[in-house]
């Protein structure tokens, strides 16, 4: 299954943060720890070009820490300042100037030589829908300063933030962008939020996520619904439809899983959408465990 997710306001706010690029110092891009690489954005690359860049990690308290690791690496060692975070804890004022400071090290030559000050920073917040900027920024500033929610689309204009006496935050809306290339990437993002639910499969999308699982993480599912994931499908029912990307054994897991829960529809027959949303809201809340969804590539 092709995901892909790009309505009208996108392209507006893509619009608006070309305009405001210009006025900050550093772009901050949010990504979403469980699936860093797909969760970024190759537009803010291009729009960003020139200006200090700082990479943050969010979500990382549902991520995997073992690969986190991997990935917090794998980016410092591309010249990329990053941090792993979990947006509700917050961030102290001082550990991002300092980090801001570092990355702006170069402007700051240029601004002393001029006679100019170094110390005020104006930073542009971006990231695509869904990767926990809002709460970020409210953890950081310790007041609700911006809407928060846990579905793309909830911050919809720019707003600038102060945060202490020396730094402000520009808020931007979540854009994702056209033309997305790799199934891996738009799968990932329909996992974690950054697209609507509404416009995807999403029981296509569950039975996508219990392939990974069975493979990447044998005995979450089975922890959490109480299901013996060691069983297999040694032929296809009759009524069973399997559907690409998807495995026989995934489907079997769902079926056990609406019987474990009491899924059923009125009448009889197991309820495929109810299980699907269970599971979903399970991975993203991470009560399937810290799972992430992707690895750096291996060093040559």
């Amino acid at each position: 299954m092709k995901y892909q997710w790009y309505p009208g306001h996108m392209a507006k706010a893509r619009r608006m943060m070309e305009d405001s690029i210009r006025l900050v110092d550093v772009v901050i891009e949010i990504v979403d720890a469980r699936c860093p690489a797909s969760s970024r954005n190759p537009d803010i690359d291009r729009m960003a070009a020139g200006k200090g860049r700082i990479l943050i990690l969010n979500k990382s308290d549902l991520a995997d820490p073992a690969v986190t690791a991997l990935w917090s690496s794998h980016f410092q060692s591309a010249g990329i300042s990053c941090l792993a975070a979990d947006a509700r804890r917050r961030i102290s004022v001082r550990t991002l100037t300092q980090m801001t400071q570092k990355v702006c090290e170069d402007r700051n030559a240029r601004r002393r030589a001029k006679g100019m000050n170094t110390d005020h920073v104006r930073a542009m917040i971006a990231g695509i829908p869904n990767v926990g900027k809002s709460t970020w920024i409210n953890s950081l500033s310790g007041r609700a300063s911006a809407k928060t929610g846990n579905k793309p689309g909830v911050t919809r204009g720019g707003q600038w933030i102060a945060v202490g006496s020396s730094f402000e935050l520009l808020d931007t809306p979540g854009i994702l962008w056209p033309g997305m290339e790799g199934e891996k990437t738009g799968r990932n993002l329909a996992l974690t939020g950054s697209m609507r639910d509404e416009v995807i499969n999403i029981e296509e999308l569950a039975l996508e996520l219990i392939t990974y699982l069975l493979k990447s993480y044998p005995g979450a599912l089975a922890a959490r619904y109480g299901i013996d994931e060691s069983e297999t499908i040694d032929a296809q029912r009759d009524d069973m439809i399997l559907r690409p990307g998807t495995s026989a054994d995934a489907i079997r897991c769902m079926e056990d899983i609406c019987v474990c829960r009491a899924f059923v529809r009125k009448g009889g027959g197991v309820d495929y959408g109810r299980a699907a949303r269970a599971i979903l809201d399970d991975f993203r809340s991470g009560r399937l465990g810290r799972i992430s969804l992707e690895k750096p590539p291996a060093k040559e």
